[in-house]
């Protein structure tokens, strides 16, 4: 007689957000930390990103302030950026988008002409700004299925 299967594994949403939040966890950015993770419709992680500067770029070199005439802004990528950038494998045509905060306008465009067709995101603080309300018409406009990650309340520690 076989035993039963374990009934409280983690959900595909609990295990990609996941994925999406551990990456956002590698920024060095003092701020904000975005994580992505791409998933197939297979259920296979493609690739994952986090915002940070571009390769060969210094985290202790370039600034991480916010405001000025030389700020991060003008450096840094984007985690759901970063995630398309870093896939290596072809198309991305009918995957799935896991990010931690809602993109912005110009991740939006990578997003729509990379092929994803779906995203999840997870936080939404920038909602109602110039960037967010043109990133959600374009999204919208070009067929992305877009739906809000549902906390479960679960509790995962690990100890690394």
């Amino acid at each position: 007689m076989k035993g039963e299967k374990r009934e409280d594994y983690i959900s595909w949403d609990e295990y990609f957000m996941g994925v999406a939040m551990l990456s956002g966890m590698r920024s060095k950015d003092p701020n904000t930390q975005v994580g992505a993770c791409i998933v197939s419709p297979e259920h296979k992680i493609l690739s994952m990103g986090y915002n940070g500067f571009p390769s060969g770029c210094s985290d202790d070199e370039f600034p991480w302030t916010r405001e000025g005439e030389d700020n991060k802004y003008f450096y840094a990528t984007h985690g759901e950026l970063n995630a398309i950038l870093n896939y290596r494998g072809g198309s991305l045509e009918g995957a799935t988008i896991y990010v931690t905060l809602f993109p912005c306008n110009e991740c939006a465009k990578a997003i729509i002409q990379s092929g994803i067709r779906e995203l999840v995101y997870d936080s939404d603080k920038y909602d109602g700004t110039p960037s967010v309300l043109a990133s959600k018409r374009m999204l919208k406009a070009a067929g992305i299925r877009i739906r809000r990650y549902a906390h479960t309340g679960r509790k995962i520690a690990m100890e690394l």
